[in-house]
C-alpha cells in the first residue's frame, strides 16, 4: 500500500519545476543508456549540411539554445521558428544579436515564400513534409530528427489515454517522398534506457502536455504513476523504451519544378509570403 502523501510530496518539486520550465535543455534529465543508442549523431550531421548552405531554417528552435551552436560559424541568412510564446522571446533574445531571425509560428504552414531556404532542420517539432518541401531551394536539404513511435511504450498500459500520433516515420518519409525529394537516408532506433528517478519521468510528461492528455501527477493520475513505478523499477533504475528516427532529404534538379506553383496547389493563392520582407520577431507574414 503506497503513502499517498509521501509520494505526492516525493514529485511535488518535480511538478513545481516544470510549470517554470522554459527553454529546451534537458540534459540533467537524461537516462542511462542500457542498449546501444542511435547509430547517428543529428547534430554532427546537421553542422555538415550548415556548411555547405548559404540559408538555413531551424523549426521548433525551442530557447535557440541547439540552433546557436549549430550556426556558429556559419554567415549566411539563417530564421529560426518557435510556435511556444514563451519559448520565442527567449530564442529571440539568444538569436537576434547574431543576426538570426525569430518568428512565431505554427509548423503546419510555414510563413515564408517557396524555395527560400537551402536546408531545413527539424529537431524533435512536428512538421507537414508538403510545406517543407515547398520552401526548399533547388538542390536543398532536410534534416529531421523525431520521437520514434515506440518511445516509453512500457508506460500505455497505466495510461490508456497516452497518446499514440501514429507511424510518423512512414508517413513523414511518404510525404517527403510525393513533395518531389529524394531521400537521402531514413532510419529507426529503438533502446533501453534507465531513468534515474520517477520524479524525472513525471517532470519529462509536465512539459510535454501532449504525451498524456489531462495530466494529474499530483491526484488523478498519481496511483498510475506509482503502479508504474513499482513494475519497471530494476537495479538500474526506471526502465523504459526510448525511440528516434532520421530522415534526411534533398530536392533534386526538376526543370518543371515551380514553387508558387506547387505552393498555390497546396494552399490556393500565394498572396503576400512571397513578396514578404524578412522580419525578425512576431507572428506576422514572414521572418
Amino acid at each position: 500500500m503506497h503513502d499517498m502523501k509521501l509520494a505526492r510530496n516525493r514529485i511535488r518539486p518535480f511538478v513545481e519545476r516544470a510549470r517554470q520550465f522554459s527553454g529546451w535543455r534537458l540534459d540533467e534529465f537524461d537516462p542511462k543508456p542500457l542498449e546501444p543508442q542511435p547509430p547517428w549523431d543529428y547534430e554532427t550531421r546537421a553542422v555538415e549540411l550548415v556548411r555547405a548552405a548559404n540559408s538555413v531554417l531551424d523549426m521548433g528552435t525551442g530557447g535557440g539554445e541547439l540552433f546557436d551552436a549549430l550556426t556558429a560559424s556559419f554567415f549566411g541568412r539563417t530564421v529560426a521558428t518557435e510556435p511556444w510564446s514563451v519559448n520565442a522571446p527567449i530564442a529571440a533574445a539568444r538569436l537576434r544579436p547574431r543576426g538570426i531571425a525569430v518568428v512565431r509560428c505554427g509548423s503546419l504552414q510555414l510563413p515564408f515564400r517557396p524555395a527560400i531556404f537551402d536546408l531545413v532542420l527539424n529537431r524533435h517539432e512536428e512538421l507537414d513534409p508538403a510545406e517543407v518541401a515547398r520552401v526548399i531551394t533547388f538542390d536543398g536539404s532536410v534534416l529531421t530528427q523525431q520521437v520514434g513511435r515506440s518511445r516509453w511504450r512500457e508506460l500505455r498500459p497505466f495510461f490508456p489515454r497516452m497518446q499514440d500520433f501514429g507511424d510518423l516515420f512512414h508517413r513523414y518519409e511518404h510525404g517527403l517522398e510525393t513533395s518531389g525529394l529524394t531521400i537521402v537516408q531514413a532510419r529507426t532506433h529503438d533502446w533501453k534506457a534507465a531513468y534515474r528517478t520517477l520524479g524525472d519521468i513525471v517532470f519529462l510528461l509536465c512539459i510535454a502536455p501532449w504525451e498524456i492528455p489531462h495530466f494529474d501527477p499530483l491526484d488523478a493520475d498519481l496511483p498510475a504513476l506509482l503502479a508504474a513505478e513499482e513494475s519497471l523499477s530494476t537495479e538500474q533504475g526506471i526502465v523504459l523504451t526510448e525511440s528516434r528516427f532520421l530522415i534526411e532529404a534533398r530536392r533534386t534538379w526538376e526543370d518543371d519544378f515551380d514553387p508558387v506553383k506547387e505552393y498555390r496547389m497546396a494552399h490556393g493563392d500565394v498572396k503576400s509570403i512571397v513578396d514578404s520582407p524578412w522580419t525578425s520577431m512576431g507572428t506576422s507574414d514572414t521572418a
